[in-house]
């Protein structure tokens, strides 16, 4: 028997529907887009805006932009703008396009030049976290003048804007002038984190970090899937660093494999909030439970070649305690440490930073080791004093950090820098 009409007629399809980014009042630099995809009717888009006599149009043409990008030529789209730059507007509506279950490429154009490799032994006295879902805090965060901003993908997102963050990372390394600082970001713990490395890595940062380190083989995951990427496009010869992050008892004792992995890896650090779980105790602001494990990272980094790399300090309002917590750290035989917040970013610097006293002692003795040198002398005195080359060693190292930190004139009559500089082989 023949089915009759309505019986052969198919059901209406659904609209695909997707929404990202943040909406409400206390809502800055960011926006709301909810996203309706049809087979009918164009595009309509509804703007809400504080702006939108000044920036209406520019807000559409971004949104027709990557609407084409996806293909999509009929949908509602629907924005609550809270003062969001282009390059967030493209991620939040890329965002949910892709929710939406549509596939496309919706980055915006460059505005920011792809820069060089950064120095393996660049300094990295301080590294600044940023939220990766947050554009707020990324627009303006070079201004504060850390050594290296982390995007973080990792413990500041939530589970279910993973997705949505990792886009708005990507598009903030195309677009967002960080003013020198080193482009870095923290992807999730494997393999998670690999998705991560699909977006971000064409982009170029100078810098990964990998949380939750605990073998080498986990490094050199990251490092092939890296490699792999730049072989489909990537700039030719650009070096992406790595940072593994180690954060658990497994991490401390695997510290020197992990640290050895491959040549990109360029530092070492530790997370000390896991690391003090893992061991079921409490973190104390002296730090006298983890420093087992900082010395032991401290070891291994050095005897590596890479730096070591400091926890962050927690309390953002105890100055005081920041300041003490960095010298034991530099006193260690650390570079550097996290931050969290930009007020921290002056404490740190001045504590890893050489005294006038220090420069000015290791100049003496660098000075007595270039004139005995010069004359012929294996034997270096000052004073009564015989220098040892140990001593003399790190007179050289101190002096180079003087100057890598702007206490001292470039154009200082010590030049020898063999003695200080790492080696810098073939990274790939």
């Amino acid at each position: 028997m023949a089915k009759n009409k309505q019986e052969s007629t198919s059901a209406p399809v659904s609209p695909a529907k997707g929404e990202a980014g943040r909406c409400g009042d206390d809502v800055r630099s960011d926006l709301f887009v909810g996203v309706e995809i049809g087979t009918t009717g164009g595009l309509k888009i509804d703007l809400s805006s504080r702006v939108s006599t000044f920036y209406g149009d520019s807000i559409e043409k971004t949104v027709v932009n990557i609407l084409g990008a996806f293909a999509v030529k009929h949908a509602r789209v629907e924005i609550d703008d809270k003062g969001a730059l282009p390059f967030v507007i493209a991620a939040r509506l890329e965002a949910a396009l892709r929710r939406a279950g549509r596939r496309g490429d919706g980055r915006p154009k460059r505005n920011i030049p792809q820069g060089e490799s950064s120095a393996r032994d660049r300094l990295r006295r301080s590294r600044l976290y940023l939220p990766g879902n947050e554009p707020k805090f990324m627009i303006n965060a070079g201004i504060h003048r850390p050594d290296g901003l982390i995007l973080d993908l990792e413990d500041s997102v939530h589970n279910q804007e993973k997705d949505a963050a990792r886009i708005l990372v990507r598009n903030a390394l195309r677009c967002v002038d960080f003013l020198g600082a080193e482009r870095m970001v923290r992807i999730n713990q494997l393999p998670l984190g690999l998705e991560d490395l699909d977006e971000i890595v064409p982009e170029a940062p100078e810098m990964i970090l990998i949380p939750k380190v605990e073998d080498g083989e986990q490094v050199r995951v990251v490092h092939d899937r890296i490699r792999n990427l730049q072989t489909d496009g990537s700039k030719d010869g650009h070096v992406i660093w790595l940072m593994p992050i180690i954060e658990s008892a497994l991490g401390v004792e695997n510290a020197f494999q992990i640290a050895s992995a491959t040549k990109t890896v360029a530092a070492l650090t530790i997370g000390l909030e896991d690391y003090t779980a893992d061991l079921g105790v409490r973190k104390t602001a002296e730090g006298s439970e983890s420093l087992f494990a900082r010395m032991r990272l401290v070891n291994a980094a050095r005897a590596a070649g890479v730096q070591a790399i400091d926890s962050v300090f927690g309390d953002v309002g105890d100055v005081q305690g920041l300041r003490a917590w960095a010298a034991r750290a530099r006193s260690l035989g650390f570079e550097g440490m996290g931050c969290i917040h930009p007020r921290q970013i002056v404490p740190i610097h001045e504590a890893f930073a050489p005294s006038p006293l220090e420069i000015e002692k290791a100049l003496a003795i660098v000075d007595a080791f270039e004139k005995a040198q010069s004359k012929g002398l294996g034997v270096v005195s000052l004073g009564t004093r015989m220098i040892d080359p140990p001593v003399v060693l790190r007179a050289q190292r101190l002096v180079e950090l003087a100057r890598r930190s702007d206490l001292l004139p470039q154009g200082n009559k010590f030049t020898n820098n063999a003695a200080v500089n790492p080696s810098r082989d073939d990274a790939q």
